[in-house]
């Protein structure tokens, strides 16, 4: 039994250091934080507006296009590193599926580009 728990020591040392290293900063915030904040640091603020404004303000589109153009090319990523890390041991349709996927995405960014969706004016 005391083999088991001599096993554990580690984890409980670990432990013991985490908790008390979060109760280090916690009280380092506290004792070492301004007390009269300056009004423009704690407004909010939220995609370069004031969030006081009205709420049928135009808004351009352009920012919610980037957003999900900036997601659909981040998701790529997400699943080219699963590939790219099993490539030694994937299939010849792994890989032919894979290319596919790339060329459909390729053709979109292609089209994106063409239409002017990256242009900032």
């Amino acid at each position: 039994m005391d083999e088991l728990l001599r096993e554990y020591l580690p984890i409980l040392v670990f432990l013991g250091i985490a908790i008390g290293l979060g109760l280090v900063l916690i009280l380092a915030a506290v004792i070492v934080a301004v007390r009269n904040p300056d009004p423009e640091k704690v407004s909010a603020y939220e995609c370069g507006f004031n969030a006081f404004d009205d709420a049928r303000m135009k808004f351009d589109v352009r920012f919610y296009l980037v957003s999900i153009l900036f997601i659909i090319f981040d998701l790529e990523v997400a699943f080219l590193f699963p590939w790219a890390v099993a490539f030694a041991d994937i299939s010849m349709t792994a890989f032919w599926s894979m290319m596919i996927f790339l060329a459909v995405l390729t053709i979109g960014f292609a089209y994106e580009w063409k239409k002017g969706a990256l242009e900032w004016e």
